[in-house]
C-alpha cells in the first residue's frame, strides 16, 4: 500500500498528520475483505470462499463490510505511518470516532492524531566536563578492597555496654515471628543499624532498646501485618585482624602483603578496563540530561519511561523466579518508596533521552539503511531481512534509528567531552564518607537458607532482611 502522510506542526504534543490512501489500494482492501468473509463464513448454497459479493452484501450488508474494511485498513496504517514520519509516538495513534467509510474507487483520506515528545534544545552545545577515575588503581582504592578483604575476617563480640541501642551500633538480637513474619526471625541475628535498608518500624523498635529488653513491634506490610517479638541480647564490638604476612599466606594464599596488594592492584585495573567505558558514557548522558532546556518533561512520556522501566525490572525478577513483594519484602523496602523511586530514575531517563535527541538534532546526526543493517547484525539476528521485514511491518524501524541517532550522539559526547581524573575513593576516604551502594537488580534469590548454628562472635551483621 502506497500512502501519502502530510504532518502539520506539532501543537501542545499532538502532531496531526493527513493520511492518504489511493483509490487503488481501497479497491484492493474492500476485495481482501469480502475474501476474507467468505472464507470465514458458510454461506447456504455457495462453497466456502466462492460468494457473490451481492450474496453477502444481501446476508451482512454492504455497510457493514465496508466498515469492517476501514478498520482493517485503519490497523494496517499505524506502521506505515510511524515508518512515513521515521517517529516513535507516545502511545498509539488515534483515528476520529466514527472514520469516513470506504468507497470503492475513491481516494481514502483520514486525519491521524498522536502524542509526540518535545523538541527541547540545551542551554549549551559544547560537551561537558566530567571527572573520572584514573585507569590505574590507586592506593587507596588497594587499601578500600583490603578492608572489605579483611571485614569477612571481623568477629564480633559482646562490647559490654550497659546503654541503650543507637543509631550505627551492630547489635545481636532474637526476632520472633509472631505473624506473617517469617522472613525475618532468627536467634543471635546480628544486625548493623548503620543506614541499611530496614522496616522503619523494625528500626524504631530496634533503637532505644536495651540489653534484656524484650518488645513487640508490628507494621502493615501489602495485605498483611508483620508482627514479630525482639529480645535484644547485647550491643557488640568489631574485631579486625591486623594486615600481616601471616594472614596473607593463611587467609588469602599470598606469601606476603605486598603480593596480596599486587595481586588486587592487578584486579582493580582489569576490572576498570571492563568498567570505566561504561561509568563515562553513565557520566556523561548524566551531564548532558541537566543542560536540557526545558521546564518540565510531558506527564505521558515520563510515564512511558515509568513502564519501560518497571517492565524491565519485573521481566529481570521473573527470570530470577522472584516476585516484586518477596523482592521488597527481602530488603525491608516499603512498595511506596519503591515506586517513589521508579518514578525518579524515568524522570531522569526521560531527561536524559530528550537531551540527547536534542545533541543529535544540533549535530544534524543521520541514520543510513546501512547504519539500521548493521545493528541488525550486532544483535547476531539468523536474517538481518527477514528481522527488518518484520519490524518495518510493525512499524518499529523509527525506534531502531532514533536509537543509533543517541547512540552516534554519545559517542560524539565520548570523543569530545574534557576529563579530569580524580581519585574519587582517596577524597571519599579522606571526607570519612563510605563508596555508595550501587542499584541494581537483584542477582538471586531474597529467601534466606536454614542457618547452621555458628559461635555468634564469628558472624557477619546483616542487614535484615538480607540475602
Amino acid at each position: 500500500m502506497n500512502i501519502t502522510v502530510k504532518p502539520q506542526e506539532p501543537k501542545d504534543g499532538v502532531l496531526t498528520a493527513q493520511v492518504t490512501v489511493p483509490a487503488a489500494d481501497v479497491d484492493a482492501a474492500i476485495a481482501k475483505t469480502y475474501r476474507d468473509i467468505a472464507h470465514k463464513y458458510q454461506f447456504q448454497g455457495f462453497r466456502r470462499g466462492h460468494v457473490p459479493r451481492p450474496v453477502i452484501d444481501g446476508i451482512l450488508g454492504k455497510q457493514a463490510v465496508l466498515a469492517q474494511a476501514t478498520n482493517d485498513i485503519l490497523n494496517d496504517l499505524e506502521p506505515m505511518v510511524l515508518n512515513e514520519l521515521d517517529i516513535v509516538p507516545i502511545g498509539r495513534l488515534e483515528y476520529p470516532e466514527e472514520p469516513d467509510t470506504l468507497s470503492a474507487g475513491i481516494d481514502y483520506m483520514v486525519e491521524c492524531h498522536m502524542d509526540v515528545r518535545p523538541s527541547a534544545g540545551l542551554t549549551s552545545y559544547d560537551a561537558p566536563s566530567i571527572t573520572m577515575p584514573p585507569d590505574e588503581a590507586t592506593d587507596a582504592e588497594i587499601e578500600l578492597q583490603i578492608n572489605q578483604l579483611l571485614s569477612y575476617q571481623t568477629t564480633y563480640e559482646d562490647a559490654k555496654l550497659e546503654r541503650a541501642v543507637e543509631e550505627g551500633d551492630i547489635i545481636s538480637v532474637n526476632i520472633d515471628d509472631v505473624g506473617n513474619g517469617g522472613r525475618y526471625a532468627g536467634q543471635n541475628r546480628m544486625i548493623s543499624l548503620d543506614g541499611a535498608s530496614l522496616p522503619e518500624a523494625l528500626r524504631n523498635g530496634l533503637v532505644g532498646m536495651n540489653p534484656g529488653e524484650t518488645k513487640d513491634v508490628s507494621w502493615e506490610e501489602g495485605d498483611s501485618t508483620v508482627k514479630l517479638t525482639l529480645t535484644l541480647n547485647s550491643i557488640m564490638k568489631a574485631i579486625t585482624p591486623e594486615l600481616t604476612d601471616e594472614l596473607a599466606k593463611k587467609n588469602f594464599g599470598f606469601e606476603t602483603v605486598d603480593e596480596l596488594k599486587a595481586a588486587i592492584k592487578e584486579e582493580i585495573e582489569q576490572d576498570k578496563v571492563r568498567s570505566l567505558p561504561g561509568l563515562k558514557e553513565d557520566r556523561l548522558v548524566e551531564a548532558v540530561g541537566k543542560l536540557l532546556d526545558l521546564e518540565e518533561v510531558p506527564e505521558n512520556y515520563k510515564n512511558q519511561i515509568f513502564n519501560e522501566l518497571a517492565n524491565e525490572f519485573l521481566s529481570t525478577l521473573q527470570r530470577q523466579g522472584l516476585t516484586l513483594d518477596t523482592y521488597l519484602g527481602a530488603r525491608g523496602v516499603e512498595a511506596k518508596d519503591f515506586l517513589n523511586d521508579l518514578h525518579a530514575q524515568a524522570d531522569e531517563r526521560a531527561r536524559q533521552s530528550l537531551a540527547l535527541d536534542a545533541l543529535a538534532s544540533h549535530l544534524d546526526i543521520a541514520v543510513s539503511d546501512d547504519d539500521v543493517r548493521a545493528e541488525f547484525g550486532k544483535a547476531r539476528v539468523d536474517d538481518v531481512d527477514a528481522a527488518i521485514d518484520e519490524w518495518t511491518s510493525g512499524g518499529r524501524i523509527p525506534a531502531i534509528r532514533e536509537s543509533i541517532r543517541r547512540t552516534k550522539a554519545l559517542s560524539w559526547l565520548v570523543e569530545n567531552a574534557e576529563v579530569e581524573i580524580v581519585d574519587e575513593v582517596g577524597e571519599r576516604a579522606a571526607a570519612g564518607k563510605k563508596p555508595a551502594k550501587k542499584k541494581s537488580a537483584p542477582k538471586k534469590a531474597a529467601g534466606k537458607k536454614p542457618a547452621k548454628k555458628k559461635d555468634s562472635s564469628k558472624e557477619q551483621p546483616e542487614e535484615p532482611p538480607a540475602e
